[in-house]
């Protein structure tokens, strides 16, 4: 069956839409949503930080501090009336030689009664759609989580390429539901301002994900040093009705990842809950696409493409496929916008990758062509006929029957039908294709186009398929190479067999027919007219090594050649005779 673009494309169609469904391109995918989707925006100013910086760390000495200093910052924020503080630190047990410090940090959360605080849970390595359970958890000592209004998770579960791009809602923990920080946050945030929310506003993947819409990149939101606070350098009341998040703002503490707005610099574990804080108070949550309506969305493309690649010419067809990836590609940023997200790392890709395919596609389909061509005007031009042919294509070669100017050539073995007496039938066939070769070989040096054999002639044909220059005397000069290279042949057979053939050779030019002529299911690339008749009865007029061109290529080509006059003949087929002349010679 022969390979068509339709089969291609359609191929090309059905692997994209296989490796969306297994996530081969997820990788991809993602790079395409970084670039043209996400957005810096300004960073909400109900959200403060609170930096755990080298500043601080200066002031304070060493991490972990005391943690009577994080019960002092509580009550010193406490006289502000912050909505929701927030600790993006861990007390997983108590100290080992300070429980009064402990039982301080207790009092106060306590006191404050707007403390969230995280917990963390340990995974298996892999997991199914559905709810995801926690095989172990890490959580506040007793008394602390007791005292805090809200504990939530601190998990933070990157892509492949190790970019944070969603943020998993909850997970079980012995049957408990586990929300995440940011989300309790939120909730505890709306709450203290009289309004209720419902997880159901969370548009969850198959994991319980929802992506994140960040708003900036690192140090968008208010960093304040934690020393700063505690000195009194920024008072307590600048943090009034605000969330305040506390938490590592140094690359020592190893609480930094990569996200899809610096893909190259990590943000800070606290910054991206304020992102996270932010996409909730603003009710900015994109639902991205089951990958069924994806691969509706790539069939639409792989049509359009193929329409694109089947009626326009190749240049234009790339330039319209181009505009349709730009197109798609602001569409769907205006749709990420609206809270959908699409697959742009499969559509794109495939749309570039079809068009690099078509280029392939058309080498190969030429290739072939080429190659068709090749081998059958191989047979009748020289390898520089045919390659003219292949360049000019159709304009070089017009298929059918046209009329042109052309001179004809025919040529015949004289004294083979003695020779075959003499010899077997094996020698016989030996020396004819050495006599045709040669004649063969002759009329391709010259740009001739050999017609066809005809036993032990031949005939040839100058100035088609390809319009040539001095035709005549092309045919002139291919006659003369046949009869110096007969000369050699000749004297091989000589030895052999006791005698020898020559050539006989006829030349006329004048008007022809020319084309593809015979039926569809049987035709012949060759040449009719009366100067096709009139170039045989030439030929059968010349004498063995003699060479006859008639009057009308005499006047062409008389002043380059040394020729003999030899009168004027009756032919077969006209009335008026003929004037002939017998070449002798080529003028140097």
């Amino acid at each position: 069956m022969k390979i068509k673009l339709v089969h291609m494309i359609a191929f090309l169609t059905a692997l994209a839409v296989f490796l969306m469904y297994r996530g081969t391109l997820d990788t991809m995918d993602y790079f395409f949503q970084d670039r043209f989707m996400q957005q810096e925006s300004v960073a909400d100013t109900r959200i403060a930080i609170i930096a755990i910086d080298d500043e601080s760390v200066t002031d304070f000495g060493s991490w972990p501090w005391n943690r009577s200093v994080h019960a002092q910052l509580i009550q010193t924020l406490a006289e502000g009336q912050p909505a929701v503080i927030a600790f993006d630190v861990t007390f997983p047990s108590p100290s080992a030689d300070d429980t009064e410090a402990d039982q301080a940090l207790v009092e106060a959360v306590a006191s404050a009664g707007n403390i969230v605080l995280p917990v963390y849970g340990t995974f298996a390595p892999s997991a199914k759609k559905g709810g995801i359970e926690a095989l172990e958890m890490s959580e506040p000592f007793a008394e602390l989580k007791e005292a805090a209004a809200a504990v939530g998770h601190i998990n933070t579960i990157p892509d492949r390429d190790r970019v944070v791009r969603s943020s998993l809602y909850s997970f079980t923990n012995e049957g408990q539901q586990v929300e995440s920080f940011s989300w309790v946050i939120y909730r505890m945030f709306k709450e203290r301002s009289g309004e209720t929310v419902n997880a159901d506003m969370l548009p969850l993947d198959g994991f319980g994900r929802f992506h994140i819409s960040y708003t900036g990149r690192t140090g968008q939101y208010e960093a304040i040093p934690y020393s700063a606070v505690l000195s009194g350098d920024v008072p307590a009341d600048y943090f009034k009705d605000r969330i305040v998040l506390i938490g590592p703002y140094a690359t020592g503490f190893k609480d930094d990842y990569l996200t899809p707005l610096q893909v190259k610099s990590p943000m800070y574990g606290v910054e991206i809950h304020a992102n996270i804080v932010q996409a909730l108070l603003e009710g900015d949550l994109k639902k991205e696409l089951d990958w069924k309506w994806n691969a509706v969305i790539l069939l639409m493309a792989a049509a359009l493409a193929y329409f694109l690649f089947r009626k326009l010419k190749m240049m234009v067809s790339f330039l319209a496929v181009a505009a349709v990836i730009t197109v798609f590609v602001i569409g769907s940023s205006y749709l990420y916008g609206r809270g959908i997200i699409i697959s742009i790392g499969y559509v794109v890709p495939f749309l570039v990758v079809s068009c690099i395919v078509v280029v392939g596609f058309h080498y190969v389909q030429e290739l072939l062509e080429r190659r068709r061509v090749t081998e059958i005007f191989g047979r009748y031009v020289a390898p520089e006929v045919v390659n003219q042919i292949l360049k000019n294509g159709e304009e070089g070669l017009k298929l059918g029957g046209t009329r042109r100017e052309l001179t004809v050539l025919f040529v015949d073995i004289r004294g083979f039908t003695p020779l075959s007496e003499r010899a077997e039938p094996e020698e016989i066939v030996e020396i004819l294709n050495e006599y045709l070769d040669l004649a063969a070989n002759c009329i391709f040096k010259h740009d001739g186009t050999l017609d066809k054999f005809i036993g032990d002639a031949a005939m040839a044909i100058f100035n088609a398929p390809l319009l040539l220059d001095d035709h005549p005397m092309k045919a002139v000069e291919a006659a003369w190479a046949m009869k110096e290279g007969a000369a050699a042949l000749e004297r091989k057979l000589v030895e052999r067999f006791g005698f020898g053939v020559k050539f006989g050779l006829g030349i006329h030019t004048g008007p022809a027919v020319f084309g593809n002529i015979g039926s569809k299911s049987r035709m012949d690339y060759t040449a009719i007219g009366d100067t096709v008749n009139t170039a045989a009865r030439l030929e059968s007029n010349a004498n063995p090594g003699q060479i006859i061109l008639s009057e009308a290529v005499y006047n062409v080509v008389k002043d380059r050649i040394i020729a003999n006059s030899l009168g004027e003949i009756k032919v077969k087929g006209k009335e008026q005779g003929i004037t002939i002349y017998e070449l002798e010679g080529l003028k140097k």
